[in-house]
């Protein structure tokens, strides 16, 4: 499957055209920078996770991401009612099983949500994604213990297993769908030094699917626009507290011209 520059810049001109609101039920940590992200994208975000409002919010959102960052069994109830009333409306879910393998409870939540409904997409660190199919897995914590390389065969097997598109991210984000593998390059080191970038990205996997009908091509989307607003954004920073700054200043000035000199991007393997 190919993605092209000039497709993503398609995307982020019918994200701050359109304005989806993307639905998240995602963790204390984030909240705020994943919210301002989408902002600064052209998308308009919505943080609810009480049971008593979950249909009615889902029914005005154009997209529904979960993540597992900050569980409780109220949260919990409220990630499944969410992903029901979404699967029922036909919107796009998208799933980050933060922290899979570092706690059973966890790990359980993130595999019995991919059996009940399905997500059109999994977002997690190489770690997070072979734990929701091996059982000896451990992550450090939130953070990877293996590269996203080596997650590769399990993205596949679980792609097959749940019908979802599995997006690894690392030093090389792995998109596996239906056509096949994209990867991509973009991004640098310095965002693994802000904490909730990996929740930003799901976020805007939300985005990008509410926009771009295949799964597929909005997870690599997504991951482009993500991976090149952190080059621009680690280009001018003096270290992960400018880099956040920065970082919503990309999304927000991106442009066409900065997708086609920046992008790397690649089918296979």
């Amino acid at each position: 499957m190919k993605i092209t520059a000039e497709e993503i810049w398609s995307a982020v001109r019918a994200i701050r055209e359109t304005v989806p609101v993307i639905h998240n039920i995602t963790n204390y940590v984030v909240m705020n920078s994943t919210a301002n992200a989408l902002l600064a994208l052209g998308a308009s975000p919505v943080m609810a996770h009480a049971e008593e409002e979950i249909e009615e919010m889902v029914a005005i959102a154009s997209s529904l991401v979960i993540n597992i960052g900050t569980l409780s069994p109220a949260w919990v109830r409220a990630m499944f009612k969410a992903a029901e009333a979404a699967r029922k409306r036909k919107i796009p879910i998208v799933l980050d099983p933060v922290g899979a393998g570092a706690t059973s409870y966890r790990t359980r939540t993130a595999r019995e949500l991919i059996h009940a409904v399905p997500p059109e997409i999994i977002r997690g660190n190489a770690s997070e994604i072979m734990a929701l199919l091996e059982t000896n897995v451990k992550t450090k914590g939130v953070d990877s213990t293996a590269s996203s390389d080596a997650a590769l065969a399990v993205g596949r097997a679980l792609h097959e297993q749940s019908g979802s598109v599995v997006c690894i991210s690392g030093e090389t984000d792995y998109t596996v769908g239906p056509a096949g593998i994209i990867q991509t390059r973009n991004g640098h080191v310095l965002m693994t030094r802000v904490t909730g970038l990996g929740c930003t990205a799901s976020a805007i996997c939300g985005a990008f699917a509410a926009v771009t009908q295949d799964p597929a091509a909005a997870a690599a989307e997504a991951m482009a626009v993500m991976g090149i607003a952190g080059e621009i954004a680690s280009a001018r920073s003096e270290g992960p507290g400018t880099l956040q700054i920065h970082f919503l200043d990309a999304l927000y000035r991106l442009s066409g011209e900065d997708i086609e000199r920046m992008l790397k991007i690649e089918a296979g393997p």
